[in-house]
């Protein structure tokens, strides 16, 4: 069955870390599962509804951030802060593509999965403001700013890695640019004899 699949095709049985990411996935669609369905299936409870979605997006956050973006597609970020001055920045880290070879289908999961769910809340904010729910309105404003804090710093991380790559490349025997001044040189001294 595997091997009639293509590569990058959403089945979690070509991943290179199928623990990482059911465990990814898992925490994704949970969170969003109990504030849909929590008050039908678990409790009437809302401020245990509340909670539990709380934690599940504070798990997320955090294995998003520290464990599947580094192991499915060898991403990482983090924020930094001086200490004599207060500033802070992010730093940014990604894999060298020559040392780390990134599974097509972790990739596309990862990707999608990371660009779905802040519109899946944005979603969920409009329905909130709809039927004037401030409590689940509140709820969702923390999970929005959770899950884009997430995908705006995988992928400034993404695009970081990308120019550090090409630029790399760049500079390296062989390289883009050897070959651009290779040219250029060689025009140059063809043109003049």
């Amino acid at each position: 069955m595997e091997q009639n699949q293509p590569e990058g095709s959403l089945s979690w049985r070509l991943s290179s870390h199928p623990i990482t990411l059911l465990w990814f996935l898992a925490f994704r669609i949970s969170s969003l599962l109990v504030y849909l369905f929590g008050g039908i299936i678990f409790t009437a409870n809302h401020v245990l509804i509340f909670i539990i979605t709380i934690l599940l997006l504070a798990a997320d956050f955090y294995y998003l951030k520290n464990i599947a973006g580094r192991r499915l597609v060898g991403l990482r970020w983090w924020n930094e802060v001086n200490p004599q001055t207060g500033d802070s920045h992010w730093v940014f880290e990604s894999s060298d593509p020559s040392t780390k070879v990134i599974n097509a289908t972790d990739k596309r999961f990862f990707w999608m999965a990371l660009y779905s769910q802040p519109l899946l809340w944005v979603a969920l904010a409009v329905v909130a403001l709809l039927r004037f729910e401030v409590i689940w309105l509140t709820l969702v404003v923390i999970a929005l700013s959770l899950t884009v804090t997430n995908t705006l710093a995988f992928s400034r991380c993404d695009k970081f890695g990308q120019a550090s790559n090409i630029a790399g490349s760049a500079w390296s025997s062989g390289g883009l640019a050897g070959n651009v001044a290779t040219g250029l040189v060689g025009r140059f001294f063809s043109s003049r004899g």
